[in-house]
C-alpha cells in the first residue's frame, strides 16, 4: 500500500511538473537543459518513472520559476500539515553543505520523531510529560 502511495505521489508530481512546463511554453529538452538534468531524467520524472531528489526539484522549480516548497510537497518531501510551513526540513534541503543523502538521513530521524511524539500522544494521559531519553534511543536504534 505504501509503494501505490509513492508511486501515486511521483505521478502528480509528474502530471504537475508537465503542465507547469507547457504553460511556461517550454519544450523538454528547454527545460532540461535549463534545470542541468538530462533530457530523458525529465521525461522520466514527468512520466512517474523517477522520483527526484530535492536537489533536481529545487533546480527545476528554479528553471520555471515556482515555488520549490510547492515541489517538495508535492513530492512527499514536506507535508502540507507542517504549521510553519516545514521549516526544519526546508533548512535541511537548502543546506549546501549536506550530501543529498545526509540530507534524507535527517529528514527520515526528524520524521521518526514527529510520528514516536503523535504516537506517545495518542496512547498518554493528557497530564504526561515528555518523552524520556530511553524514547529517544529507540527511536534512534529504529533507524
Amino acid at each position: 500500500m505504501v509503494k501505490a502511495t509513492v508511486s501515486g505521489t511521483v505521478g502528480a508530481l509528474g502530471d504537475y511538473l508537465k503542465e507547469q512546463r507547457t504553460q511556461s511554453r517550454l519544450s523538454l529538452r528547454q527545460l532540461a537543459e535549463q534545470a542541468g538534468v538530462s533530457n530523458p531524467y525529465l521525461s522520466q520524472i514527468e512520466r512517474g518513472l523517477r522520483k527526484p531528489s530535492a536537489e533536481v526539484l529545487q533546480q527545476i522549480a528554479k528553471a520555471l520559476r515556482i515555488s520549490a516548497e510547492q515541489l517538495y510537497i508535492r513530492a512527499g518531501i514536506l507535508s502540507p500539515d507542517d504549521g510553519v510551513g516545514g521549516s526544519v526540513e526546508l533548512a535541511v534541503l537548502g543546506d549546501t553543505g549536506l550530501t543529498e543523502r545526509q540530507k534524507q538521513s535527517l529528514l527520515d530521524v526528524y520524521a521518526s520523531f514527529l510520528a514516536l511524539n503523535a504516537a506517545d500522544e495518542a496512547l498518554a494521559p493528557a497530564d504526561s510529560d515528555e518523552p524520556g531519553e530511553a524514547d529517544v534511543s529507540t527511536a534512534l536504534s529504529d533507524q
